[in-house]
This record gives structure tokens, sequence and C-alpha cells, in this order.
């Protein structure tokens, strides 16, 4: 009789523990069914501020846009390596056109078409588009139909806009960005609205092909449109600063990159907000803001040679050229 019990015992013991771990396998899948896992996988743990497994590393930054390295580089080599674009970047594009040659002897370069005189950033980012040059330089980014096109903006500088007026203007104060924008759209006319004499500014602005010009308008105009011409409002017809500078006399306000008129004797730079464009810090950290990166630009279908040409301009050596051509290197 005591074995029966014992037996009758150790069944009872036998069947709960068989039903214990079909309740435990019932409970798990379908814990698993519930959280999206029938795999049968163990599910990740993962802390309440712990970011979702399957998201991009939130600490990881975002992809550079534009880079270099975004370039197909299966169209062959050009016989000429063909340039056009920014006036403002002039001096840097001559400066990498040599620095190119010493490694390429065999292609050559040019800058500005048809005559060697560049066109602008706008008409330049034209050509490229058309096919008449491989390369622009750019003082402006790209907009966005420039983008969907296929083509590329690899920055390579910043830069700085200065304003400036003429040595003999008796206005000797700064402005504010919103002055500034008032100038430029006509809506401060005369010298005595700033503090200065009573006499009429004549504003002279940068012509329409101008990078420059474009990236004033957004910036200090916000988008706005400039105010019509007039007897004291001009816009260049070509994109030249030398003209801009001579135009000023003595109640007359322009602007152009600071490398272009840092060393001007017949100007003075005008200071917006109470900072100087020649004040590398606040150029770099915004506080400065009239404040840009200038580009090259090229389809991003491409030749291994134009790749080569932007590549260089990135290297060391290449961003030392940037800084002695009065631009500031991107580190």
């Amino acid at each position: 009789m005591s074995q029966g019990k014992n037996d009758i015992a150790a069944l009872l013991v036998a069947l709960m523990v068989t039903v214990g771990l079909i309740g435990g396998g019932l409970w798990f899948f379908g814990r698993q069914f519930l959280n999206g896992n029938g795999s049968g996988d163990s599910p990740i743990a993962t802390s309440p501020d712990a970011p979702d497994p399957a998201s991009p590393n939130p600490a990881s930054p975002p992809p550079a846009a534009g880079g270099a390295t975004n370039l197909d580089t299966s169209v062959p080599d050009p016989a000429v390596l063909t340039i056009d674009g920014s006036v403002t970047m002039v001096s840097l594009m001559k400066r990498l056109q040599l620095a190119y040659a010493q490694t390429n002897p065999g292609l050559p370069t040019t800058y500005g078409v048809p005559d060697g005189r560049p066109n602008g950033t706008n008409a330049g980012i034209q050509n490229l588009a058309n096919g008449t040059v491989v390369l622009a330089a750019s003082s402006r980014p790209l907009n966005a139909a420039e983008a969907q096109s296929g083509l590329v903006g690899v920055p390579i500088a910043r830069d700085a806009l200065a304003v400036v007026v003429g040595r003999d203007n008796p206005y000797t104060g700064g402005l504010t960005l919103d002055q500034l924008k008032r100038i430029y759209q006509g809506q401060i006319t005369n010298w005595s609205e700033v503090g200065g004499p009573n006499a009429p500014i004549k504003v002279i602005n940068r012509a329409n092909d101008s990078g420059t010009q474009s990236f004033f308008k957004d910036v200090v105009l916000l988008g706005g449109d400039f105010a019509p011409e007039g007897p004291n409002f001009t816009t260049l017809p070509r994109d030249e600063t030398t003209p801009m500078l001579r135009a000023l006399g003595n109640n007359g306000i322009g602007y152009s990159t600071v490398q272009q008129v840092v060393n001007q004797q017949t100007v003075r730079i005008v200071p917006i907000d109470g900072v100087q464009p020649t004040d590398i810090a606040a150029v770099k950290n915004g506080t400065y803001p009239i404040s840009r990166i200038v580009f090259l630009v090229a389809r991003r279908q491409t030749s291994p040679a134009v790749k080569q040409f932007i590549d260089m301009a990135l290297s060391s050596s290449g961003q030392q050229i940037v800084q002695q051509s009065g631009f500031i290197p991107l580190q």
C-alpha cells in the first residue's frame, strides 16, 4: 500500500512538472508572437533610454553631402580641363591651376570661356550643365534644380563678404544687417538715416551672373528683391570687383569677397553688427553674419582628371593654397 502511494505521488509530481513546462512554453511563444518575433529568436534586451537597435547609431554624424567621393569617374579624361565660374575665386583658381599643372603637365587647364575671363558663378554652372566646361567654381551652394540635374558641389574653402565704402566717404560708422538690407532694398536712401551726413547713398550691386550677388540676396535680403535701378542704384553689367570699387566715390556702398578688398587703399570695410569680416574666428563660428562656403562643382558622372583636381584642392597642400589666396581653410 505504501509503495502504491509513493507511485501515485511520483505520478502527480511528474504531471505537475509537465503542465508547468507546457504552460511556460505557451507563455514564451505568446510573448514572442506579441513582440513580432515569430522566428523564435530571443528578443534583444534594451533599456527604456537605449536607441532602437534597428535604427542608425544616433551618435554617428550624417553623411556629408556632395563630397568628391560621390563622383562617378567613368568618363574619359578631356584633352583640356576647362573651368568657368566665380570671379570671386579667380586668385584661388589660378593658384590651384598652377599646382595641378605640376603633377599633371600633360593636361592643360583653362579658367573662363571663351577668352580666359570667368563669367561668374551662375553662368559658370550653366556652362558646366550644358557641357561647355567640365568643372565650375561657385561662390554659392547649388540650388535644388541644379542638384537634381546631376551636379555635385564640393566645399573647398570658407569666405566672407565685406561691405565697403570709398576712402573719402564721410560716413565712418558701422551698419546692422537690417540696415544693410534696407539700403539695398531702397528703404534707406540717405546716409543721415544711419547716423552719417545728409547725402544720398549710391548703391552699387554686383552683376546678375554673380554668385556673390545671389548669396548676398539670400543672406542679407532674405530672398527679397533689390531696389529698382535708378540714379542711385546701379547693377554692374559684368561681375568685376575693380569697376565696383572705382564707382564708390565719396557716397557709394558696395560688397565683395573680403580677400579682394582687404588690402585696397581706396576703400574702407564697414563692420556689420559690430563685427569685421577680417575676424577669422568670427567667420568660422558664424558671428560675422555674411560668411559662406565656396565650392567646386562637377557633373556626378565625370572624369578621373576632374576628381583629381577636386581632391588636390581638398588636400593639405590645396588647403594651404586656400589660405595663401586669402580664403579660410575648411579645417
